[in-house]
């Protein structure tokens, strides 16, 4: 008698042999708070992070949109579910021309380390090169401080950011 697979391969083995299925990731650009925002608001909430708070309270407000020329808020989805948001402002906290801020940037943590955070972070900054000759953010977390950094952040010491990364020169 022959070697039948389906005897051998246990659900383990199964899970290290067959990749898992990922559902597409979908990223674009949202004029509107998109469906799921309060799932990602109160897990983040859940870790101790106030600023999906404060992006929606910003947003239901008006007080800040992403709508003024060089920003943009973005959303990734996995199918219909939404795992990630971010936006690209004007930087407020310096008066400086040209200067962009990535803000309320948040990766559901079932799907960090998955490439949602890099082709999020990657499509902010593309957006960026046509408005901004340097990005800076603020973040406190080792984990997100080292994201950064991987993606060519420097590490700074201001009163209003923690990284900056350069885009074009002046």
């Amino acid at each position: 008698m022959g070697w039948n697979p389906d005897i051998y391969l246990d659900d383990h083995l199964l899970k290290c042999i067959v990749p898992r299925m990922i559902p597409a990731l979908r990223i674009a650009p949202s004029l509107d708070l998109p469906v799921g925002i309060e799932e990602l608001r109160a897990e983040a909430a859940g870790e101790g992070f106030s600023f999906v708070d404060k992006l929606v309270s910003e947003w239901r407000s008006g007080t800040n949109r992403f709508s003024c020329p060089g920003e943009t808020f973005l959303v990734a989805f996995r199918a219909t579910d939404l795992v990630a948001c971010g936006g690209l402002n004007r930087d407020p906290y310096t008066d400086e021309g040209g200067v962009g801020r990535l803000r309320h940037l948040y990766i559901r943590k079932s799907d960090r380390r998955s490439g949602v955070g890099l082709a999020l972070v990657q499509q902010l900054l593309d957006h960026a090169e046509s408005a901004f000759h340097l990005v800076r953010l603020r973040t406190a977390t080792r984990e997100a401080a080292d994201f950064y950094v991987r993606l060519g952040f420097h590490v700074v010491q201001d009163e209003a950011a923690t990284h900056v990364r350069s885009l074009r020169q002046l």
